[in-house]
């Protein structure tokens, strides 16, 4: 870009440039325990660090970015959304990837929450290399890891002690490992000793099993996530990993893994910043997995296309916290969506150069396929408002909403940017989240469905106000396609009211009661424009 960027993401680039020193490629990391549904406060951690990874590679830097499954952590309770509940408690303090998949889908439990993600990121723009950490852990990955964390478990000892008071130091032997139990999967099991070599002794409390194993070639042996966390910073070469307030908060997590990074694996701790948690409006309290409580990725893009989704999170800063909204302001966030696109298209004037540059470039990150060239044909736009009601006047059928745009539709097909198929796919997609939107998430003022042809008259409305509806039907709706625009349609509209000898409120409560059979509705203008003249006319035929 020809100005320095004030965007976070691209802000957080160049701190890694700056303090990681100059690099073949930039190792960007994010992770997650599938031990539920992934929500979108996890999906909070996955896109900042997408986005920082764009930035990265528009600055010219190879850049790659690794995620996590940190499913051989210990299954510790089942979730309140899952099936089978019973079933699934027999396996608490097993590996995640050994519980059966409750769905019956997928090999484990672990792999049905892993490929519910995997499938669905690529649709935002989301591709990372995936690493499944039971896979590292059965093929000894990390014995020379585990060895180190067992050589300094003195060293480790004080740094997890820095930040507790007296009462919760460590007291008497502590080990910095856990074993899953050979015989019976379960991590209920005691260290005995260590050879000061490879043998490592445990005892089962469980089922009673006890061997000595070969740290070079067990597969149950784990270090607690404290060390694991850190430890796998330096075996993959972390240049950056964000992480949520609870473990940057003081004496938390990352101030630990990062004294265990440095004094124990030699490795300078990641850049990081803080993200926030997020809300949602009729979801309240915090987000968990664990609990059932959750909206995810999937939920967010049945209402918002993947470019909205994206925005959602590209145009605000990560460390402040704000609710996902599935009631009417999700039409603002269209709006603003929308606006930004005009002013990055330079089709709509920003009020400077630097609320240019910062729209241009929100956008920029909005979109799913990086590197967009703001050439060619614009998008082609319809509010999100009216394509509501587009939707439900025509009873819900996306095709006849599209037909009715005519000529002014983009085109099924074509080559260059930003028209043709991919326009075209745009716009279905959004017509597919305001129809879901409009069914399933708008109060219900804001919902309505037309009256069928030759339907009688609302009983609601008294002569007075049928002879309005009319004058409405006669000498507005009828020559309707005269009106070049929704102002003269209301001016229109507002002289039939005078005519009738009627306040405006009163001949708009008649019509919406004609049409929809309520009190209110979409601007009464651009809703008589936005349907077919002969079926209004056959809807308002009997009065």
């Amino acid at each position: 870009m020809a100005k320095k960027s004030e965007h976070w993401a691209d802000i957080t680039a160049e701190k890694i440039i700056r303090e990681k020193g100059g690099k073949a490629c930039y190792t960007c990391a994010s992770g997650i325990t599938p031990s539920g549904t992934v929500h979108i406060g996890n999906f909070r951690e996955i896109i900042s660090v997408d986005l920082v990874v764009r930035a990265l590679r528009d600055m010219g830097k190879k850049a790659r970015f690794i995620y996590s499954w940190d499913d051989y952590d210990v299954f510790r309770k089942v979730p309140k959304n899952m099936p089978n509940q019973e079933e699934l408690a027999k396996y608490l303090r097993f590996p995640i990837t050994m519980v059966p998949d409750p769905w019956g889908r997928d090999e484990s439990y672990a792999r049905h929450n892993e490929v519910d993600v995997e499938t669905i990121l690529p649709l935002v723009g989301i591709e990372p290399e995936y690493l499944y950490q039971a896979q590292k852990y059965r093929a000894s990955a990390y014995a020379q890891g585990i060895r180190r964390a067992l050589e300094r478990r003195e060293t480790l000892k004080a740094i997890l002690d820095i930040f507790r008071d007296e009462d919760h130091k460590i007291q008497g032997e502590w080990w910095p490992v856990n074993v899953f139990c050979e015989k019976c999967s379960r991590d209920e099991t005691d260290i005995d000793g260590w050879d000061e070599d490879w043998g490592l002794t445990y005892h089962c409390r469980s089922c009673g099993h006890e061997e000595t194993v070969d740290i070079r070639r067990a597969k149950g042996i784990k270090l607690g996530w404290r060390i694991d966390w850190p430890m796998r910073w330096e075996y993959e070469q972390v240049d950056f990993e964000p992480a949520g307030k609870d473990h940057h908060s003081q004496g938390g997590s990352f101030d630990t893994a990062r004294h265990v990074c440095k004094d124990v694996y030699g490795w300078d701790a990641p850049v990081t910043f803080q993200y926030d948690f997020i809300g949602s409006k009729g979801s309240p309290g915090k987000m968990s997995s664990s609990t059932g409580r959750v909206i995810n990725i999937e939920d967010v893009l049945r209402v918002y296309t993947p470019e909205l989704t994206r925005y959602l999170f590209a145009g605000t800063r990560p460390n402040t916290e704000f609710t996902i909204s599935f009631d009417l302001d999700v039409i603002k966030i269209y709006e603003d969506y929308d606006r930004i696109e005009r002013i990055a298209w330079k089709l709509e004037a920003a009020k400077d150069e630097g609320a240019y540059q910062r729209a241009r470039r929100i956008y920029e990150l909005s979109q799913v396929n990086p590197g967009i060239k703001l050439e060619g044909t614009p998008p082609f736009q319809v509010p999100f408002r009216h394509l509501s009601n587009l939707i439900q006047i025509a009873g819900g059928d996306i095709d006849k909403v599209l037909a009715g745009f005519g000529e002014d539709a983009p085109e099924s097909s074509g080559g260059i940017p930003n028209t043709g198929a991919e326009q075209a796919a745009r716009l279905r997609n959004r017509c597919t989240c305001a129809r879901y939107w409009a069914e399933e998430c708008a109060p219900e003022e804001f919902r309505f469905r037309l009256k069928p042809a030759g339907a009688p008259p609302a009983e609601e409305l008294s002569a007075e106000e049928r002879k309005a509806v009319r004058e409405l039907r006669d000498q507005v709706i009828a020559g309707i396609d005269q009106f070049k625009d929704d102002k003269a349609c209301a001016e229109a509209v507002y002289k039939t009211a005078e005519y009738a000898g009627l306040e405006g409120k009163v001949l708009f409560r008649a019509a919406y009661q004609a049409l929809i059979g309520k009190d209110q509705g979409p601007r009464l203008a651009n809703f008589l424009r936005s349907i077919d003249k002969e079926r209004l006319l056959g809807i308002l035929d009997p009065y």
